[in-house]
Order: structure tokens, then sequence, then C-alpha cells
């Protein structure tokens, strides 16, 4: 009986991911068909996101260091910051179209379907020019890795390629929460960014330029601190300031797990409060 669930579960798993690709391609080749639009987009969303960096280097025509971190080292945490979030934009950032669905019907649509809804609301609209943000804080990344003085040991190199795919999950996670809250709230888009969105910005500087309280939220509450702070810390040898032990500098997978679990049940429960329009 387990071994029957367990193979249904990951039976739909598999067909949600592929129609997330039989969407998301739709939506690609949609966007080709107008390939001086999708440059001038995947453009100007390149230099919106670059906007970020330059107030950081303006900072630093004045500092020295911010918070004890010199300019490559905030850069890490800008590129780390900037491509995990990017990852989860890319693929997720639609979820918070689902209070709008809701308001307007829309999701009695996608109901219908014999598709995951998740995957469905995942793919709708699958914007390639959101590489743009991940294309940026690349460049960001590469360019601390060549200023940072690091040995680069094969444990080093797994941290950081693990800081950027776990991190991509937990803010996907994010995603999917705040977008099956608006199936309560309805109308709480802004709330979902100010985790999100406001979520990479914090993270991009320094944990110790904010104060324990905003730290020990980002790291107990909402857990982004595992995006990037806690290993990036590990990495550039630096202290943890809440005193953490050393094994939660390596925790991101198990945080991205729990993080995936906790995200599937509040979809699940969003899904069953959602009623429809004509009820």
């Amino acid at each position: 009986m387990a071994a029957g669930r367990v193979r249904k579960v990951l039976g739909r798993a598999v067909w949600g991911v592929r129609a997330y690709g039989f969407i998301a391609a739709m939506w690609i080749r949609s966007s080709w068909a107008y390939r001086a639009s999708f440059w001038m987009m995947l453009a100007a969303n390149f230099a919106t996101t670059a906007l970020d960096f330059v107030a950081i280097m303006l900072m630093f025509s004045q500092v020295d260091a911010l918070g004890g971190f010199s300019l490559p080292e905030v850069a890490f945490l800008y590129g780390t910051a900037c491509v995990a979030f990017g990852l989860a934009d890319l693929i997720l950032g639609t979820a918070e179209r689902v209070g709008r669905r809701v308001r307007d019907g829309t999701m009695d649509v996608l109901l219908t379907r014999p598709v995951p809804v998740l995957s469905q609301v995942a793919a709708d609209r699958f914007a390639l020019r959101r590489l743009g943000r991940i294309l940026q804080g690349t460049l960001v990344l590469g360019w601390a890795l060549t200023r940072l003085e690091l040995d680069w040991t094969a444990g080093r190199v797994a941290l950081l390629v693990s800081m950027l795919l776990c991190g991509g999950v937990i803010f996907g996670c994010l995603f999917v929460v705040g977008g099956a809250f608006q199936f309560w709230a309805q109308d709480a888009a802004e709330v979902q960014n100010a985790f999100t969105y406001g979520g990479t910005t914090v993270l991009q500087y320094p944990p110790t330029v904010f104060g324990k309280e905003l730290v020990r939220g980002v790291t107990f509450v909402v857990p982004l601190a595992f995006v990037n702070w806690l290993p990036a810390l590990r990495l550039l040898g630096r202290d943890d300031p809440l005193g953490l032990p050393g094994w939660a500098d390596l925790a991101a997978p198990a945080v991205a797990l729990v993080c995936c679990l906790v995200a599937g049940l509040v979809w699940r429960a969003g899904l069953r409060a959602y009623r429809s329009t004509g009820n």
C-alpha cells in the first residue's frame, strides 16, 4: 500500500514537471516571435537589477568596509543572493499571480485541467527575460571570486554550488507559500514581495549591518540566512554574529528540504480552502 502511494506521488510529480516544461516552452516560443522586444526586455531587466550593485559601489566610494566586510566580500553576498533569487524568480516567480486569478475567476480554468495546478501557475507567462537578473548576479559573483583570496578546495566549490541551488529552492518555497496565502487573502502579492524581493535585498548586505533581532528572524522564522549568509560566513572565514554551531553553515540542503515539505502542505491547504467564484 505504502509503495503504491509513493509510486503515485512520484508519477504525479514527474507529470507535473513535464507539464511545466510544455507550458514554459510554449511561452518561450511566444517570446521568441518578437526577438527585438525580448532582447530589449532582457537588457532592461539586467540594467534594473544592476542598479542595486551600483548603489553598493557608491557606498564603498565613501567607506573602506561595510559592517567589517570589504567590497569583494559584499559583492560575493550580492552575487549569490541574486543568482539564487533569480533562479527561483525564473521558475516560480509567477506564483504571485494567484491572488489575481482568484479574484477574476480564472483559477477555475486551471482546476478543470488534468495537470497539477502548481505547474500551471508556475509556468504561466514564463518570462525568459528574467535571465537578466541571473546573468547580472553571475557577473558580479564572478568578479568577486577573482578578488577574494580563497583556497578553493573541492569542499568549498561544493558549498558554493549548494548555496546557489539550495538558496533557489528556499526562495522558490517562499513564492509557493506566498501564492498559497493568497487563496485566503486574495490580494496579498505585496506581502509576498516583502519576503521574496525584500529578502534578497537584505541578503545582499552583510549580517553585521543589521540588528540581531532581524538576523534571528531571517534565521529561525523565515530561513533566508541559509541562502547565503551562513555558508558565506564559512567560506569567507567570518564569525557568525549569532554564535550558531558550525554544522549550521552546512544545513542549507536540509533546510531546503524542510521548506519544500512545508510549502507543499501549505499549497495543498490553500487549494482545499479555495472557493470558486461561482459558489
